[in-house]
This record gives structure tokens, sequence and C-alpha cells, in this order.
């Protein structure tokens, strides 16, 4: 085991990281919610680590890790999964800029994008979660990790990082999963050993292409392929317009006669959030669903 430490620059709450909340459990709080622990396979795609996170008085955030990988990768990747890539005295002055970004950014304090922890696990994910409700595909991703992937042990408590894509493509069968989608996981794992799905590469794209480039994989339409993009990258200001519930939510927090912002409005809104608008879309997500607001249409196995 070793020991990596992490000086966020800006606010950060671990704990806020730890009740984020979606997707396949990216993490979860224990104790007191002051920790967090994440398990996934590394950047180098060879190896798969375990990190227990926990945050000091000051704001440090220290992780054990225990993984093959360079201690290097799992730090850089954990800075990603959390968004501690990036300043928050910077995110912080679009909230200088903006009345409703700041009132958001003051009462979940601390509050950053949690990410998936690759877009080869994101596009996985994608597969298995596509029309279906999250608690199944959780189940189902919890056994292909448990027979395929990485077992750990933290805090005491047992725990499966997901397969590698080599492992992946020696998966058969999985229960839950008929062939085609099997098939479709393994086209995700060529993908990311041929490097088609590095964070670094898809940033390098302009959106719409980084978007196209993602839909060639066989199951991935609009939905997911905003997903990837969106939320394992590390993007900080990408806007698609497919997430269902931001124009209802901006419409409520903006005051707006519409119960829906349209494309106009949203655009003229989000111009004063650069270079946030991704953290600050995520934000008024997460501030909309807190409230419990409505918004048109159900999500699944986001």
């Amino acid at each position: 085991m070793t020991i990596i430490t992490i000086v966020p620059e800006g606010s950060f709450s671990l704990r806020a990281a730890a009740g984020f909340g979606f997707g396949p459990n990216t993490g979860r709080p224990v104790y007191d919610a002051s920790h967090m622990r994440l398990v996934f396979v590394t950047d180098d795609l060879q190896n798969q680590a375990a990190v227990n996170l926990s945050q000091d008085p000051d704001g440090v955030v220290t992780g054990e890790v225990t993984s093959d990988a360079d201690d290097q990768v799992v730090e850089d990747q954990v800075r990603r999964i959390l968004s501690l890539d990036h300043s928050g005295v910077e995110w912080a002055r679009v909230g200088e800029k903006d009345e409703v970004v700041r009132q958001l950014q003051d009462t979940h304090e601390g509050l950053r994008p949690v990410l998936f922890h690759s877009p080869y696990e994101a596009a996985a994910w994608s597969i298995v979660s596509a029309r279906r409700q999250r608690a199944q595909a959780i189940a189902i991703r919890t056994r292909l990790a448990a027979a395929h992937g990485r077992r750990f042990v933290l805090n005491d408590e047992e725990t499966f990082a997901f397969p590698t894509p080599q492992a992946l493509l020696a998966v058969v069968e999985v229960q839950g999963l008929d062939k085609v989608r099997v098939d479709r996981l393994h086209a995700v794992a060529r993908a990311a050993l041929e490097g088609e799905l590095e964070p670094a590469l898809l940033l390098a794209m302009s959106p719409d292409d980084a978007l196209e480039h993602l839909q060639m994989l066989p199951g991935i339409g609009p939905t997911y392929s905003t997903l990837i993009l969106l939320r394992s990258t590390g993007a900080t200001d990408i806007m698609t317009g497919l997430e269902p519930r931001i124009a209802s939510y901006l419409a409520y927090f903006y005051g707006l006669d519409e119960q829906v912002a349209s494309p106009e409005q949203i655009e003229r809104i989000s111009a004063s959030w650069r270079p946030f608008r991704t953290w600050t879309s995520v934000l008024c997500r997460v501030a909309g669903d807190a409230l419990e607001l409505p918004y048109p249409g159900p999500t699944r196995g986001h």
C-alpha cells in the first residue's frame, strides 16, 4: 500500500463527492461520510487500483492506494475522477459573474463533478445499462467485476474492480446480458486497447467530432456518447444540449416564464459560465435533483 496526497486548489468537499451518487456507484460514503473509496481499472489498462480516500480539516485529501500500477498514474486518475485536476479558485469566479451560480455553489459548498473512472468504464457501463433499470445494471456490472475483475478489501468490506479490457475480451457470457451486448462490450475493450478511448484524445477533438467518434462504438448513440464525453474525460466547458433535466431546472433557477428554457435561453445563460459550463451544468443538475424539481421524461443508467 502507498499513500497519495492531494492539496485541492480552492474549495473541495470529499463529503460532497462521496454522496454524489450516479452510475455504477462510483464512490460511496462510509463512516461519517468523510471517507470515500474508489476501485477502478487504471489508465494504463493493465491494472486495477483500490483507493481509500479521506480529507483532513485543512482540506488535504489523502488516499491509501493498493495497486500494481505506477503511483503517478493512479494519482492523476484520482484527480480526474474527483475533478481535482482543475482550479476550484477559477471555478468560484463563475459564481462571481452569476448570482444564481454563486448561490448554488454556496448551498453545495465544495461540490465538484465526480466522474466515471475512465471513458473505457463509462462506455462499458453504457452498454450494460442501456434500456435497463439502474439497480439491474449495477447488479450485472457487479457480477461481471466479481467474476472477471480484481478483488479488494477496503475497511473490511469486499469490493471488485471492473475487468481490464484484455480480461473483458476473454468473457464469453454474462448472466443478464445477451450475446449482442457481450459483443458490444468486446468492441469497447478493443477500442480502449487501440487507444480510441483515451481522455486526452477525446478532449483534443471538437465536441461534435468526439461524439461522432464515440458513436462508432456499436450500441453507443447520442445519449451515451454524451455521457462518456462529459462525465469521464475531465471536460469542464462542453455543453451538448442533450441533458434532459437542465432545460427545466434552468427555467426554475433563473425564474423564466417558461417551464423549460429554450436553446437560445440556455446559450445566453450559460455564456457567463465559461470555462466551466460542464461543471455548472452538473451543479444545476445536482441542485435540481436535491430539490426534486420536475423534469420531462425519465432517465436510466445515469
